[in-house]
């Protein structure tokens, strides 16, 4: 995490916007321009199952974009996710519902917007959906990325038991 992120995110909790901490690391850091506007990269375990990495992407702005385009306080809405199994899968206690669940959630500006990951399970085709999107209270957002794990044939542990379709 670069010194500006680090700023932004505790200025965010100073004035009491929600910073939930979260259990991603920084992999990859790729310059794209002069102005120092980054494309950073992301590892994020899936908490509730063992052996599912997902790897999200995001832009960050550099200082000189920020002051020369304004808009000081916010990043871009676009991302992209990939997840994978990277070990032994291990299902622990998770939302079976259409709505999923949020597995990850970092601030992309000062207050309102958010980098959403949402796990959902589709039980008919036994498949993990990683969902990535944007949330803004004003406008939302229509970005979005999605990734999936299908589990068929694969040596999967249900600690609660295995949903039936």
């Amino acid at each position: 995490m670069n010194r500006l992120t680090a700023l932004l995110s505790a200025a965010a909790f100073a004035i009491g916007a929600v910073v939930t901490p979260v259990s991603a690391q920084v992999v990859g850091e790729v310059g794209v321009d002069w102005t120092g506007n980054d494309i950073i990269v992301e590892a994020v375990p899936d908490p509730e199952i063992k052996g599912v990495t997902c790897h999200v992407t995001y832009f960050e702005r550099g200082i000189i974009d920020r002051l020369k385009n304004g808009n000081w306080f916010e990043d871009p809405s676009n991302n992209s996710i990939a997840c994978r199994q990277t070990g032994p899968i291990e299902i622990g206690k998770i939302d079976l519902g259409k709505g999923g669940e949020e597995v990850f959630r970092q601030g992309r500006s000062l207050i309102w917007k958010d980098l959403l990951v949402k796990r959902i399970y589709d039980k008919a085709n036994d498949t993990l959906i990683y969902l990535a999107h944007s949330r803004q209270v004003v406008d939302g957002s229509a970005k979005m990325a999605i990734s999936t794990i299908p589990l068929y044939n694969q040596s999967v542990t249900w600690k609660n038991g295995k949903p039936q379709p």
